[in-house]
């Protein structure tokens, strides 16, 4: 197979699992998850595939349409669309192993239209990591939107649909009226969208413009979750929980802060924003939305809200470390997608697990839970230390990285955000902890359970274990990222 015709594979090989599973509907059930799971696994082959290349310091490609002079649909392998290709991969077929656990025990309604657009959403998530421009990208993002508004309205109740409506209506808002006008401006100024190593704005743009197209195009990456246009993200909770896991903890959100990334690193350019006081907002932003949004987080008592504000708050670190345009940090930033993604995905399980066995939704019926489930409250406790950025775990090596990042130009804002959410963090996870361990049960709440189904306690090990594993095998992430900033900064 050519690398070609590998790039596409990836890309549209989960449609064609779609129709498969399309196909064999709820009558063939058990072989409609078989179609699932070998899709996902499919999927991992073709895309893990081409990451010996990318080490090796190759970018493979492939044009599949030539629309206007600089604008083609057009699909680059690098490294960072590598990693976020080969994250998303591995995790669906984690997820799909959840799902099977978890839409079963729940007896969850439409389970072929669940599993059908999950397969659509991750070839939307694929041409997103592999996109060789922006007007690619654009397309992606948008698919990614409209194939994941029906999973957020899952359930087809009032709620379900009332927040399909924020969901759909911030996502799709943002992108017309703020990231397509972007998308123009910049092709009107360097008759390109291609993503290139240093970027294609110097010298077309100055002063206050620079900051302003900027703006234009980290608020219309509404799935970033930067505040103000952050509130589809809680929105989306109505979600069945593997949706919430692993749209809302890794694809979506993702695809969110890794367009931030491409666009600073390969529209702008670092060095280019590094020397322009107009694009200083943007740390400043970043840091307020991680602050404002732990301190939400503290308040919250329903836990699927409480990590979704968790998450919007660790959503904005990546910002923030894209923003303080120094190389380290900008690993950090890269490094924190995969680190957040275990955490999150981990903790949301764990809560999808408790609600399956015990059917608790609120962070204070969690009381002693940790004796009655506690393969579910290990996976949950990894999950917490690792967005706190505690050792053993993921987390600290990304928070490492980007502080170390933010003493090179001693940012004493950032260094003092990373701080203070750090003990917010703290201060909302670990007393759920150490309730569900060392207090005694809640005798409103019936104790006549024990774990979830085999499925989801499976699910849950795996991403706790790989959030362990993480803190002490990072290299081969490290090398590949610093393979692409290498690149830009000269060795």
């Amino acid at each position: 197979m050519t690398l070609e015709l590998n790039i596409l594979c990836a890309i549209f090989a989960p449609l064609l699992g779609a129709i498969g599973i399309a196909v064999l509907g709820q009558r063939y059930a058990n072989t409609r998850e078989v179609v699932t799971l070998i899709t996902s696994v499919v999927l991992v082959a073709l895309v893990w595939r081409l990451l010996p290349y990318v080490f090796a310091g190759e970018s493979p490609s492939v044009v599949m349409a030539n629309l206007l002079p600089g604008l083609e649909i057009e699909f680059r392998v690098e490294p960072v669309g590598m990693l976020f290709a080969a994250l998303a991969s591995l995790l669906w077929v984690v997820t799909s192993i959840y799902s099977f656990g978890y839409m079963r025990a729940n007896n969850e309604q439409h389970q072929t239209r669940f599993y059908v657009l999950f397969a659509i959403a991750l070839s939307a998530v694929t041409g997103i990591a592999f996109a060789a421009n922006l007007l690619t990208l654009f397309i992606f993002y948008e698919v990614l939107t409209l194939t994941t508004y029906p999973l957020v309205t899952h359930k087809g109740d009032q709620k379900a649909v009332a927040s399909g409506r924020i969901y759909l209506g911030i996502l799709l808002g943002t992108s017309i009226a703020l990231l397509l006008p972007a998308i123009i401006w910049t092709y009107q100024l360097t008759g390109t969208l291609a993503f290139t190593p240093g970027g294609i704005l110097s010298g077309k743009l100055t002063g206050p413009a620079i900051g302003f197209l900027l703006a234009l195009y980290v608020f219309g990456v509404g799935k970033a979750a930067l505040m103000p246009v952050h509130r589809w993200l809680p929105a989306a909770m109505v979600a069945p929980t593997p949706v919430s896991a692993l749209l809302h903890a890794v694809a979506v959100v993702k695809a969110g802060v890794f367009t931030i990334v491409k666009v600073v690193l390969y529209i702008f350019g670092v060095d280019f924003l590094f020397v322009e006081p107009s694009a200083d907002w943007l740390v400043y932003a970043a840091a307020f939305t991680v602050l404002a949004a732990s301190v939400v987080a503290l308040r919250q008592q329903n836990l699927k809200r409480l990590l979704a504000y968790s998450t919007i708050a660790q959503l904005s670190y990546i910002v923030m470390a894209t923003a303080i345009f120094k190389p380290i940090a900008e690993v950090g930033a890269a490094v924190h997608m995969v680190s957040h993604a275990l955490g999150k995905i981990t903790l949301f399980f764990a809560a999808g697990s408790i609600y399956t066995a015990a059917k608790l939704t609120e962070v204070g019926q969690l009381r002693g839970i940790g004796r009655r489930m506690p393969w579910t409250m290990v996976a949950f406790t990894i999950g917490a230390l690792s967005m706190i950025g505690m050792p053993p775990t993921a987390g600290f090596v990304s928070k490492w990285l980007i502080l170390t990042g933010a003493f090179q130009p001693t940012n004493y804002l950032v260094i003092f955000t990373i701080l203070a959410s750090t003990l917010l963090n703290a201060a909302y996870f670990l007393p759920i902890v150490f309730a569900a361990w060392f207090r005694e049960n809640d005798t409103a709440v019936s104790i006549d359970h024990g774990e979830a189904p085999r499925l989801i306690v499976v699910a849950l090990t795996v991403t706790s274990a790989l959030t362990l594993l993480f803190f002490f095998l990072n290299q081969p992430v490290l090398d590949l990222v610093s393979q692409l900033f290498g690149g830009i900064y000269g060795d």
